[in-house]
């Protein structure tokens, strides 16, 4: 019987065809970065555009305490944190002395140190770029970047978010201590309210567990309890304190808890013994 034919010794027979290049399978669960961005994008410039609006209330506020529209501008752009600007003006408006309220906005404004800690290790900037970067550290900006699925998501909302609301909130400042005579109230408005109702809308969806809603739920209460009692501002600092309040009422009761399975199991273990 002769060997089967073969096409090793055939001239035409050619090279053997290389093995098909395999392609790495995409895993279902690969984070959607371009979703990511886009999300971002939407967040900042929603509030942007929402929060940046109301600089349309302060220009009118300001102007009505007196100041000149250099003076309300240059708040603007070199103070960019609408609480502790209305804070200043409203005090000037009641007739308080210029250095107290400027402490007292001041003291308001702290709190935007404490964003800058819990921002610091999720943006991971440059240090060239920190300082320009501290300006823009503000409500609006941490609740849109801490909203965000990864670091690089935090870092175009709250780029996005700052530039929006910096742009914004500085012209709409310019318009309204201008046209203060012609627009009137700003609460007529409702332009006051844009705000609180933006951050609203950012916040819900982050009280996930129990455990935030009732640091949230707390926090209301503190605040409204304070407000007829306590300055312009201050109601905000004290409604602060609803989260460590919240964490030590966690923390006693789970101490409680472990002492009572403590000795629960003593008791058990003292049966088993007899």
């Amino acid at each position: 019987m002769s060997p089967a034919p073969t096409t090793a010794g055939r001239p035409d027979a050619g090279p053997p065809d290389p093995p098909a290049a395999t392609v790495p399978a995409v895993p279902a669960s690969a984070p959607d970065h371009a979703g990511a961005r886009r999300a971002a994008v939407r967040d900042g410039l929603g509030v942007g555009i929402a929060v940046g609006l109301s600089g349309f209330a302060f220009g009118v506020t300001a102007a009505s305490a007196g100041l000149s529209v250099l003076q309300a501008c240059a708040l603007s752009l070199l103070v960019f944190t609408g609480a502790s600007q209305f804070a200043l003006v409203g005090a000037l408006a009641a007739g308080g002395n210029p250095f107290t309220a400027a402490a007292g906005a001041f003291f308001l404004g702290a709190r935007n140190a404490f964003y800058g800690l819990r921002l610091a290790g999720l943006l991971r900037l440059r240090r060239r770029l920190r300082p320009f970067a501290a300006h823009w550290v503000i409500d609006e900006t941490a609740a849109v970047a801490l909203a965000q699925a990864g670091p690089r998501a935090a870092r175009l909302g709250f780029a996005v978010t700052g530039a929006t609301l910096y742009v914004l909130w500085n012209v709409t400042t310019l318009l309204g201590a201008v046209g203060a005579g012609a627009l009137g109230d700003p609460a007529a408005w409702g332009l006051d309210a844009a705000g609180p109702a933006v951050f609203l809308a950012l916040l819900a969806p982050m009280l996930e567990g129990a455990r935030e809603r009732a640091t949230a739920a707390l926090a209301v209460l503190l605040a409204l309890a304070a407000v007829p009692l306590l300055p312009a501002g201050v109601p905000v600092l004290v409604a602060a304190a609803a989260a460590p309040l919240v964490l030590l009422a966690a923390g006693a009761r789970a101490r409680r808890s472990g002492v009572g399975t403590g000795s629960g199991d003593g008791s058990a273990d003292g049966e088993a013994a007899r």
